[in-house]
């Protein structure tokens, strides 16, 4: 069909809607196969652009925002999280500026724990930075005070791993490896006898970090306890704390976001894990076993009552695959972007 005659004939956009959202209940009964999850989101998102007025579009490359002029918009938009994030939501805020909006982005790199108390809790943002999913109790603080949270996925990072250049005797670690690194270990030796007896110096981000938290879901099964019981260990929200830490001796070893790596590749050292090398090609297909997602969250309610919020979110959905590689991180897959526009789409029409 058409957004033309779906606009016009509201029956047929009825028709098309529930044939989309219930054929899977149907069609292997009459005799054939279903489309993929892929392929019905895309009909799906290809039907929201169709009834969605102001110039959204759907090409071959997904779907296309309605355009936005930063010079069209003004007021503040204040964001705060993820220090994995904040990189990337900086350069994003830049380039807005840049085109023309005059008002101010301020962006706060506090964890994104503290990102969504700040969100939920106080309700002092416009957007949280999150470097893993919400959770659940996080979803209930944010309805508490009246605000659904919607999730925009922007990005993939590639939780990076390292030790100073000096090192000479480590270059990739098992899983079972990293547990006993971070934890129980004394020296170096207690992980592998042909590694220096030299006591492991450990540089970590703080508990309020998403970096964290991924890291303890993965290698340590949800439990925090043994890594923070291990000895030599120094906790930063500030990244660039851990980098110097790191750097400041061959026999410490820390992880954060894979931007922070790419601005001291120079310096430092990236381990493989489980002898799968952290790339573009690893990432894209899920082998590497310490990708994680990045996101954004807004509400539909704030981006209604702030079109600058609105404009910005549209921007950094339209433009972050042009600026992800250069801040030093990987793209969303086209599915998980165009569901982002799908959702923003959703929450200002």
């Amino acid at each position: 069909s058409t957004g033309d005659i779906m606009q016009a004939k509201p029956q047929v956009a009825a028709y098309i809607n529930f044939f989309l959202t219930y054929v899977n209940e149907e069609v292997v009964d009459v005799g054939y196969f279903p489309a993929s999850t892929t392929a019905l989101n895309a009909a799906k998102a290809a039907w929201t652009v169709g009834m969605t007025s102001g110039g959204a579009e759907m090409t071959a490359s997904g779907i296309m925002l309605p355009a936005v002029d930063p010079l069209s918009v003004s007021g503040e938009v204040v964001t705060a999280g993820s220090s994995t994030v904040f990189p990337l939501a900086e350069r994003m805020a830049e380039r807005f500026q840049d085109e023309g909006f005059a008002g101010n982005v301020t962006i706060d790199s506090i964890g994104s724990g503290a990102g969504f108390e700040r969100f939920c809790v106080a309700g002092e943002t416009d957007v949280a930075n999150a470097s893993r999913p919400i959770k659940d109790s996080e979803i209930e603080s944010c309805q508490g005070i009246g605000r659904e949270p919607i999730e925009f996925r922007v990005g993939t990072d590639a939780l990076a791993v390292v030790v100073s250049a000096e090192n000479d005797f480590l270059t990739n670690a098992s899983l079972a490896d990293l547990a006993a690194i971070f934890s129980t270990a004394e020296t170096w030796a207690d992980v592998n006898p042909d590694w220096p007896a030299e006591p492991i110096l450990r540089y970590i981000p703080g508990t309020d970090s998403g970096t964290f938290d991924y890291f303890v879901e993965v290698v340590f099964e949800e439990d925090e306890e043994p890594i923070l019981a291990a000895s030599n260990l120094e906790l930063s929200e500030d990244d660039n704390v851990l980098v110097q830490g790191i750097l400041g001796s061959p026999y410490a070893i820390g992880f954060f976001g894979y931007a922070y790596y790419q601005e001291n590749a120079d310096a430092l050292h990236i381990l493989s894990v489980e002898g799968i090398e952290p790339n573009a090609e690893n990432v894209d297909n899920a082998s590497y076993p310490l990708a994680r997602p990045l996101f954004i969250y807004s509400t539909g309610d704030i981006m209604q009552a702030k079109p600058q919020v609105a404009a910005y979110i549209n921007f950094f959905l339209t433009y972050v695959n042009e600026e992800v590689v250069d801040v030093g991180y990987f793209p969303a897959s086209e599915d998980a972007l165009n569901l982002a526009k799908l959702s923003w789409l959703n929450a200002n029409n």
